[in-house]
């Protein structure tokens, strides 16, 4: 019944076709969906949850971006290599679905309004890495630590009470710092009543003044 924009222009056969050749696959927080540097066969289709996306560096891994369903893991990776160049693991319980890969790329040849949606999805995710990469190039941990529960509120729970899913030490390694600095700065926003902190449940008193501080980094 959750179908992504793409599939949704598939015709009844062609969506059989897709349903034949998927599996649908449950996932517990903390699971790895696909791993790096292992073998790629499928596209991910994140149908229900959250999920991060990470990548081993050269002394650690980097946490890339955080993902809700519905939408794509890995096309890049799937598309474009035989070999998964970056992990995807779930952030809470998860349900994607395993598409095989040449039925996924043989829409792409045939149907050019489902390629379309999926080149969408493609430069909408790009753009948003472009954005957040330019942020952290320019601004100062509080702007970015506002900048991500504003991302969170609005972007992925479209609330201002949220448990947020990431450890501070995952949010450090999101936006590039030190876990002590994230810290800090939640401990700081907390003692100005910007947000209230409950452990990992937020909740955002004064989204205006957040926006501030996030614009101005």
């Amino acid at each position: 019944m959750i179908k992504s924009a793409a599939a949704k222009n598939l015709d009844n056969e062609e969506f059989k076709l897709l349903e034949n050749n998927s599996a649908r696959v449950t996932f517990k927080k903390g699971e790895i969906i696909f791993k790096q540097d292992a073998l790629s066969l499928n596209i991910a289709y994140l149908r229900e949850g959250l999920v991060k996306i990470h990548m081993k560096g050269p002394s650690h891994e980097k946490i890339l971006r955080v993902m809700k369903a519905p939408s794509f893991l890995g096309i890049p990776t799937s598309m474009g290599e035989k070999i998964n160049q970056f992990s995807a693991t779930a952030l809470e319980d998860t349900t994607v679905c395993f598409i095989d890969s040449n039925v996924f790329k043989n829409f792409i040849y045939t149907n050019g309004k489902f390629a379309y949606e999926v080149i969408l999805e493609l430069c909408r995710n790009e753009l948003f890495d472009y954005q957040r990469y330019a942020s952290m190039a320019q601004k100062q941990v509080p702007g970015l630590v506002a900048e991500t529960l504003i991302c969170f509120s609005d972007k992925i729970y479209g609330q201002d009470h949220f448990n947020i899913p990431l450890s501070r030490s995952d949010m450090a390694d999101l936006i590039g710092t030190s876990r002590e600095s994230v810290s800090r700065v939640l401990s700081d926003l907390n003692n100005e009543k910007i947000i209230e902190i409950d452990s990992n449940e937020i909740r955002i008193l004064n989204k205006d003044l957040l926006k501030q501080i996030s614009e101005k980094g």
